[in-house]
């Protein structure tokens, strides 16, 4: 007997729907213990997905001080529990063995990065900016009539936000920017 690929998908599924309806076998309760394993005595915490302004609900699972799972809020009415593939794929922010934990600075010039306490790569960054800013901050500026007008802008510094941060923090940016002077303002929701 010559099958074509058409009829052997056709009687393939005809026999996997008559053997499922023919046993009778209620596969719901096998599915919902085999998915609360994982979660068994576990704490849960509700969350609000960091990336984008969504503000998708997230309930993270903790065992021992560690995220071992999570997933979607069923109790956030405009999602329902459903995430998209970054939210859904959130625990790897805190659980990737390749994640940073340190300071690192490389040097100019260097090929090497070396650990830095955070205190020192804060001062870093705030004389950076403070001595920038200084030097190249413009007040005023004439304009097309001859008249000097005040401008308060800084155009040495650009500024690009990340996706991974909260709207909270993105807010925060963005006001810490403006108070700088920062005219290059670049972010990934457009704040």
């Amino acid at each position: 007997m010559s099958l074509s690929r058409r009829d052997f998908l056709k009687f393939s599924g005809a026999t996997a729907a008559g053997v499922a309806a023919g046993t009778g076998i209620d596969l719901a309760p096998v599915e919902a213990a085999a998915t609360s394993l994982k979660i068994k005595e576990a704490k849960a915490f509700a969350g609000v997905c960091p990336y984008c302004a969504v503000g998708c609900g997230q309930l993270i699972y903790t065992r021992d001080n560690k995220i071992i799972d999570i997933e979607g809020n069923p109790d956030t009415p405009h999602t329902l529990g459903r995430l998209c593939p970054k939210g859904a794929a959130t625990i790897q922010l805190s659980n990737n063995p390749l994640r940073p934990t340190r300071a690192l600075y490389r040097a100019p010039g260097s090929d090497k990065w070396e650990e830095k306490p955070i205190e020192w790569m804060y001062e870093q960054i705030a004389g950076r900016y403070h001595d920038t800013r200084e030097k190249y901050f413009i007040e005023k500026e004439k304009d097309k009539d001859g008249k000097e007008v005040t401008v308060n802008r800084l155009e040495a510094i650009a500024s690009l936000g990340s996706a991974c941060i909260d709207n909270e923090e993105c807010y925060l940016l963005s006001k810490l920017n403006r108070t700088l002077g920062i005219v290059y303002h670049e972010h990934q929701a457009r704040v």
